[in-house]
Order: structure tokens, then C-alpha cells, then sequence
């Protein structure tokens, strides 16, 4: 009986996540999660204390800090400088579309995919208007590079810092498999936009982008470009990443001698109580042991080669992503990594498969929304317009990185 409880709740939970909006009810999908972590509680899967210790206070410690730096960051106008200054520079629109997806993809790797996506929009949409382009194709690139570029550290998106915690993968050498997988994939979604759009995209040049420099608050900007780098120094020493992170974001709001008021504000907290309600959610389907069941089904779909296991797990991943959204199959998938036969490898390719199933259709990533969002009303992106870009893109990134862990998987583990 407690079985068929946790699993109307999970079902309910992720039916009300993967369609985002349930016709005739106000509820979202943090909403969803928050029902689904009161239900398990009322219909007595589990008590209130066991809930309240099912919340992975790591995940949600190590987004807080970030989410305050970065809050401080975006204050002293560090991402409208930088994306200006290299934006500007700007020759045609092949070279416009280059260094925009490397720019987002990169930063994106260091500051969480979502938070360039806010900052860049705006200023990609000023840009094409000043030079006369269709935003269209360089709005998808901005999203689908956002995301692509997030799969290569541990702090790129919400999904790899869940993986960061569960895994134990040290954030340096988590860099060094990811970085190729990342910048292929980016050279990939480059050379696909640019086919895909080659009457928009050319490559004579413009005329020089005459753009209004961004204020910067320089003090600001130092100290917490200071404060990044000491964060950056320390993931890569090896020291925990929540407690990195929180230092990081308690040291910025000491030295930036500002109102904290103003970069709480900017820290999403309801992306907080969406990864706590999910975790309560998980928790009470492991602890009836229906996580157990689902894996004991699926599994021998993997097969019992580590070959295999790359490709099938990737494309599982990339579908199970689209229905439930990735960072709930992350948590899901969490307790099935080892039973893998290389389940370290495996950790790499659930960030791989997870991120870059964000790209496949609008409502893939929080990303996309957020670029189609603030772009609508100037140049509205249909469902099918980003698809036709999205398939290929995500096929073809998932591809590269599945021969790339392949290869991983036969020299390197």
C-alpha cells in the first residue's frame, strides 16, 4: 500500500513539473514539487522529520553561495562590460554568431547558464538592431551555447552541482574531461546555426557596432572579481564546494560594504524550495523502494558493456530529461550510477547527456524560457523555429560526447 502512495505521488509530482502549466490551476512547477513534498508527509510515506532530513543541504548551501556572488557580480556590471566588450568587437555576423557562442558558452561554465542568459539577451537584441540582423538565430545561439557550455564544470548549471555533491568528482579533473566535450559541442552548435540560418549568417563585414558602454561600479567589480577568483582557487584545491561557495558568498557581502538586501533579492530562492521539495519527493520513493523497482526494469536495457552503456544511458537520459526535466532525473538517476560497470565515467556522462537534453526543445531548460521570455516581444520564437535547430544541435553534441567518453572509457578508466 505504501508503495502505490509514494508512486501516485511521484507520478502526480513530475506530471506537474513536465508540463509546467496545469490548465485551470495556478500551479508551477516549484508549486509541484512543494505538493509532492506535503503529500509524501500527509499520506504518511514518510514523517516530517525524515522530509526534513532528505533536504540535501550541500546542493542547496552550494547554490546559495553562488547565487550570492554572482548577485554581486551582475551589481557591479561585470557581465554587461565583458559582453560588450567582446560583442563589440564584432567584424560580420559569422564572427558575431562565433564569438557570442563561445562568450555565453564559457561564461555560462563559470557563472551558471541561467544568470548569462539574463545579462546577455537584452544586449543581443540592442546588437542586432543596431546592425541590422535577424535576432532569431543569434537569440538560439545564445540559448543553446548557455547551455552546452554549462556541462563543462560542476557549478554550470543546477543539475552538474547535484552531481557535484553526489559524485565526489573533484571540480579540476571534472574540468579537464568536460572541457572537450564543451568546446566541441560549441564549435558544433556554431557550424549548425551557421547552415541552418547561412542567408542571415554571412561573412562580409558590417559596419562597426556603435554601442553605449555599460556603467561598471569598479570597487565592486574588483572585489568581487577578487572574491571569484578565491572561489575558483579553492574548488580547485579540492575543498568542499558547498563550503567554498557559502565563504565566498559571506566574504563578498562583508567586503562589497553594501545592503546585503540588494543581492538577496536577486538570489533565487524559489529555485531553492523547487530542489528541496524535489529532494523529499525522491527520498520517499527510495525509501519505499520504488527507485530499486524502476532500476530493476530498465537496467538490462543498458546492456553489460561499458560501450553501450555510454551510448544507451546518454540517449535515456536525454529523453527522460525532456519528460521530467533534467534536474529531477538527475536525482532520480543518482542511486543507479553504481551499478554501472564504470560508474565514475558514468557520472560524466549523466552531466553530458542531462545538460545538453536542455537544448532540444523551448521548454527544455530554465535557459531557453528565460531568452524566449525576454526576447518575445521583439522577436517571438516559435516551437517548431527552435526545434529545427534544437534536434540537430542536441544530436549532434550528444554524439560527439558519447565517442569522446568512449574513448575515455578504452584509455583513460
Amino acid at each position: 500500500m505504501m508503495v502505490f502512495k509514494a508512486l501516485f505521488v511521484f507520478v502526480l509530482t513530475y506530471l506537474l513539473i513536465s508540463t509546467r502549466e496545469v490548465p485551470g490551476i495556478k500551479l508551477d512547477r516549484p508549486a509541484g514539487a512543494l505538493l509532492g513534498a506535503v503529500l509524501m508527509v500527509l499520506l504518511k510515506v514518510m514523517t516530517l522529520e525524515e522530509a526534513y532530513r532528505s533536504i540535501d543541504f550541500n546542493t542547496i548551501t552550494l547554490l546559495l553561495g553562488m547565487m550570492i556572488l554572482i548577485a554581486y557580480l551582475r551589481m557591479a556590471g561585470f557581465f554587461r562590460f565583458l559582453s560588450y566588450w567582446l560583442l563589440s568587437h564584432a567584424k560580420s555576423p559569422f564572427h558575431l554568431l562565433i564569438s557570442l557562442v563561445f562568450l555565453s558558452g564559457i561564461l555560462s561554465a563559470l557563472f551558471v547558464n541561467d544568470t548569462i542568459c539574463i545579462m546577455l539577451t537584452p544586449l543581443l537584441l540592442t546588437i542586432t538592431l543596431i546592425a541590422r540582423l535577424n535576432p532569431v538565430p543569434f537569440l538560439i545561439a545564445l540559448a543553446t551555447s548557455a547551455n552546452i557550455g554549462s556541462v563543462m564544470t560542476l557549478t554550470g548549471n543546477p543539475q552538474n552541482m547535484l552531481i557535484g555533491v553526489f559524485s565526489g568528482w573533484h571540480y579540476g579533473k571534472f574540468i579537464l574531461y568536460m572541457l572537450p566535450v564543451g568546446l566541441i559541442s560549441l564549435l558544433i552548435n556554431v557550424l549548425v546555426i551557421a547552415f541552418m540560418f547561412r542567408k542571415e549568417i554571412r561573412w562580409d563585414a558590417f559596419d562597426e557596432l556603435h554601442l553605449i558602454s555599460p556603467r561598471v561600479s569598479p570597487r565592486l567589480l574588483a572585489k568581487s572579481l577578487l572574491v571569484s577568483v578565491l572561489v575558483l582557487v579553492g574548488f580547485l584545491a579540492g575543498f568542499e564546494l558547498p563550503l567554498v561557495a557559502i565563504v565566498g558568498g559571506v566574504a563578498i557581502i562583508i567586503l562589497a560594504n553594501k545592503r546585503p538586501i540588494l543581492a538577496f533579492r536577486q538570489v533565487d530562492w524559489v529555485l531553492l524550495l523547487f530542489f528541496s521539495g524535489l529532494f523529499v519527493v525522491v527520498e520517499g520513493v527510495n525509501k519505499v523502494g520504488l527507485v530499486e523497482i524502476i532500476h530493476e526494469k530498465i537496467h538490462p536495457l543498458f546492456g553489460t558493456s561499458s560501450t553501450w552503456q555510454i551510448i544507451s544511458f546518454s540517449f535515456f537520459s536525454v529523453i527522460l530529461s525532456n519528460l521530467v526535466s533534467n534536474v529531477p532525473f538527475v536525482m532520480l538517476a543518482k542511486d543507479w550510477i553504481g551499478k554501472f560497470i564504470n560508474s565514475q565515467l558514468m557520472w560524466l556522462v549523466l552531466a553530458m547527456s542531462s545538460t545538453f537534453a536542455g537544448n532540444l526543445t523551448i521548454v527544455g531548460s530554465v535557459a531557453n524560457m528565460i531568452v524566449l521570455e525576454l526576447s518575445k516581444n521583439v522577436a517571438p520564437i516559435g516551437f517548431w523555429e527552435y526545434f529545427r535547430v534544437g534536434f540537430p544541435v542536441t544530436l549532434l553534441s550528444t554524439l560527439a560526447g558519447i565517442l569522446i567518453f568512449i574513448l575515455y572509457s578504452r584509455y583513460l578508466f
